[in-house]
């Protein structure tokens, strides 16, 4: 192991130790980045540094009882495993994430593959519809969410959270569907089962968004398996309410 990074560029060798760092930050690696602004699709450097170096990252994370995993149809790199940190999800950032998988899929279906922005905004407006938000955000539920979504790749924000506004676009990456998948879901349903009809995969949208809406109110005591292996904490206390972001 010491004798492949010897055998390497010092750059490279310093971009492949970036990269694991990154994976055990965030868990996965996009093959591309989006400007939310611009719209505009950049390759991923670091992506290419985890192609380049498949095996030996794999090696090494296999040491800390990791495994690298590379998921072609979504173009990640994504790391699973015991040595995973395992991050804790209030109830209220979960809904949030169930309402950025809701928008995003409405966006896929109804505008196009270029067209998964959203905005705090519709994200609330989501959240009325829906009775996934029905008190007003503080701040601090805002920012705790929006930095886990965008540390673990669901989003990608045009600049410092604090600084959002209503209309500020935020980009939806489709990993959003990995860590809130409808089996993930389902899963919850069918353990709820004397209460709510399981649905099928061609179920129309109102009927998906309320099941998905049944699901996440019986969250507390549930167990989620994703990439990142988060656990809701549904144990969050109320905070004081305060203007929101």
């Amino acid at each position: 192991m010491f004798e492949y990074m010897e055998n390497v560029s010092q750059n490279e060798a310093e971009n492949i130790r970036k990269t694991i760092q990154d994976l055990f930050r965030q868990t996965c690696i996009l093959q591309t980045k989006c400007d939310p602004v611009t719209l505009v699709q950049r390759d991923n450097p670091k992506y290419q540094v985890c192609l380049r170096n498949r095996e030996f990252i794999a090696d090494y994370l296999s040491v800390l009882d990791c495994e690298l995993v590379h998921d072609p149809q979504e173009h990640i790199f994504r790391i699973t495993g015991d040595g995973v940190m395992i991050e804790r999800m209030t109830l209220m950032t979960a809904r949030l994430v169930v309402i950025l998988k809701m928008i995003y899929r409405d966006k896929i279906m109804g505008e196009g593959l270029r067209a998964t922005t959203t905005n705090l905004a519709e994200i609330r407006e989501y959240g009325k519809n829906t009775n996934l938000i029905t008190k007003k955000l503080t701040a601090q539920e805002w920012t705790d969410a929006l930095m886990l979504m965008k540390t673990h790749q669901m989003i990608e924000l045009p600049g410092a959270i604090a600084n959002l506004e209503d209309n500020t676009p935020i980009y939806i990456y489709s990993t959003v569907n990995i860590f809130c998948s409808a089996m993930d879901i389902n899963e919850l349903v069918r353990k709820y089962s004397d209460e709510v009809e399981i649905i099928r995969n061609d179920m129309s949208r109102d009927s998906d968004k309320a099941v998905e809406n049944v699901a996440l109110q019986e969250m507390n005591g549930a167990d989620i398996q994703n990439i990142n292996e988060l656990e809701t904490d549904t144990q969050s206390t109320e905070e004081t309410p305060s203007e929101p972001v």
